[in-house]
C-alpha cells in the first residue's frame, strides 16, 4: 500500500509530533527506537495477569496488538505500527485507552460511587503513578 492511499490514522507521525503529544497527553509514555513504549508496576503476579488479560482486551477489540515482555511483577508495552514501521495515530489512541483504563482510580473524584482498591497490602494491584 502506498503512502498516498493510506489513512491519515496509518501514516507514520514525526517524532517531533509523538514527543510533544506525549508530553501533553501520555507522560508516562516514552518514545524509544521508533515506538511507544511504558511500564505497568504490579504487586505481583495475579495483578500483572489482570494487566496482560485488560491489555489483550482493548488490543483485540481495537485490531492493534502491542508487543508485552511480561514479568513478575510488571508489564512493559511496546506500541508500533508494523505494517508502516513506525508510530501513527493508531498507536497514539490505544496507548491513550490503555492508560485510560490501567491507571483509572475509582474512589479518587469527591462522591465517588466506586471506592476502587483499599489501600491494605493485601489487596494491593496496579502501583500508580
Amino acid at each position: 500500500m502506498s503512502s498516498e492511499t493510506r489513512s491519515a490514522a496509518q501514516q507514520v507521525l514525526p517524532a517531533e509530533q509523538v514527543e510533544s503529544r506525549l508530553a501533553a497527553a501520555l507522560p508516562a509514555w516514552r518514545l524509544v527506537d521508533g515506538s511507544l513504549r511504558r511500564t505497568i508496576q504490579t504487586s505481583g503476579w495475579k495483578s500483572t495477569l489482570m494487566v496482560v488479560n485488560t491489555i489483550g482486551h482493548l488490543a483485540e477489540a481495537a485490531w492493534h496488538h502491542p508487543e508485552l515482555s511480561v514479568r513478575y511483577a510488571s508489564v512493559a508495552i511496546s506500541l508500533a505500527s508494523h505494517d508502516v514501521q513506525g508510530v501513527t495515530e493508531r498507536d497514539l489512541a490505544l496507548a491513550a485507552q490503555l492508560e485510560a483504563v490501567l491507571m483509572w482510580r475509582p474512589g479518587q473524584a469527591p462522591g465517588a460511587a466506586l471506592e476502587g482498591t483499599p489501600q491494605e497490602p493485601r489487596h494491593a494491584y496496579i502501583r500508580y503513578d
